[in-house]
């Protein structure tokens, strides 16, 4: 998913968490599952900024400074200008496009059949 277009807010907004457990179900479970979700995107914007920043990348021998150049510059400050993983996390779910899986639950309705 491109992060960059996402129409998540930079800002925290408050929420209705009826709003944000209609479709779960139960807090607790919203909160477990946003988070991980959010852990997902920090993780893979870490791995595509290390990726783009390795291009740039000089091998030194010894502890000398590192040169950064105007490049690298920019595009750590587009990374941080992003919305925070959490607030995309949210922005997903309410917009329904948020997948998950609840192992528990699933195994209780084939107990069932």
């Amino acid at each position: 998913m491109d992060y960059k277009k996402t129409r998540a807010p930079h800002n925290t907004i408050t929420r209705d968490v009826n709003v944000l457990t209609e479709e779960v179900g139960n807090v607790y479970e919203t909160v477990v599952i946003l988070g991980k979700r959010a852990n997902q995107i920090g993780a893979a914007l870490k791995k595509e900024l290390d990726a783009k920043l390795q291009d740039f990348s000089i091998p030194q021998d010894g502890i000398e400074e590192t040169f950064e150049n105007k490049e690298q510059i920019e595009i750590s400050k587009s990374y941080e200008s992003l919305p925070k993983p959490s607030l995309i996390a949210t922005q997903e779910l309410i917009e329904h496009q948020l997948v998950y899986k609840n192992g528990s639950r699933d195994a209780a309705l084939e107990d069932e059949e």
